[in-house]
């Protein structure tokens, strides 16, 4: 199982030298709803959209994400597979299973590479629901919730 999930990490490695390299941004507006901004398009549409099957490459997003682990540990998640607090997995409302995302927390520049496995959050104004291993990289045990920018290749 370690071995598929080294060669998605080594693709979002990848992706993320593509990603840093294009000029594109995303901003969160006040009340907490998302803007994203895909590819190098300047079009930007709410959170509650899929991104997009034309071609477009990347969905990034900004907002709040929280994190999931000793209640759920060991059930079986929307995909089929049996949910582990310690491998770096993550749950989205849109994206496909097995999306490899980049989610770096904004407040500590500390970053992490999470495949999507799950649905949720089922938490308003909240994007992405890591797991505890994943929170933990990005520091975000203690507090719960924080907010990240999130980089996903479509």
């Amino acid at each position: 199982m370690k071995k598929p999930f080294t060669q998605y990490c080594r693709l979002a490695l990848a992706l993320s030298l593509i990603i840093s390299a294009s000029p594109f941004s995303a901003l969160a507006s006040q009340n907490g709803a998302i803007n994203h901004t895909i590819s190098q398009k300047s079009s930007s549409s709410r959170s509650t959209a899929k991104p997009r099957p034309n071609g477009d490459r990347f969905m990034v997003a900004v907002g709040r994400a929280s994190f999931y682990a000793s209640r759920f540990h060991g059930r079986t998640t929307a995909n089929g597979e049996t949910f582990d607090m310690k491998e770096f997995t993550a749950a989205h409302r849109s994206l496909p299973f097995g999306t490899i995302v980049r989610v770096t927390n904004l407040n500590n520049g500390k970053m992490v590479f999470v495949k999507i496995n799950d649905r949720g959050p089922y938490v308003k104004n909240r994007i992405i629901d890591l797991s505890k291993a994943a929170a933990k990289q990005l520091d975000l045990v203690d507090s719960g919730v924080g907010r990240v920018k999130i980089e996903a290749y479509n």
